[in-house]
């Protein structure tokens, strides 16, 4: 049996391009309270590889997880939406 694995894609939008070949993205997702069902955002912030520092502040891209890269960088940008 020959099956590829399949990587972790995630939507977010770029808060941070300050760095070189690196960009923040920060994902946002609902989550509801076990006790008062109440929903709730709940946002968490990724550092993605970017080669050619393509993508800046505002834009909605798709990021991929992959091997490390540096000691925080495990994403990689794969499109801008």
């Amino acid at each position: 049996m020959n099956t590829t694995p399949q990587h972790r894609t995630l939507k977010g939008y770029v808060v941070s391009d300050k760095m070189q070949k690196t960009v923040v993205v920060e994902i946002t997702r609902m989550k509801i309270h076990p006790k008062y069902k109440k929903s709730y955002k709940v946002s968490t912030r990724f550092k993605a590889h970017s080669p050619e520092n393509a993508f800046h502040v505002g834009d909605k891209v798709v990021i991929q997880e992959g091997r490390p890269l540096s000691k925080e960088k495990r994403w990689t940008v794969i499109s801008k939406i």
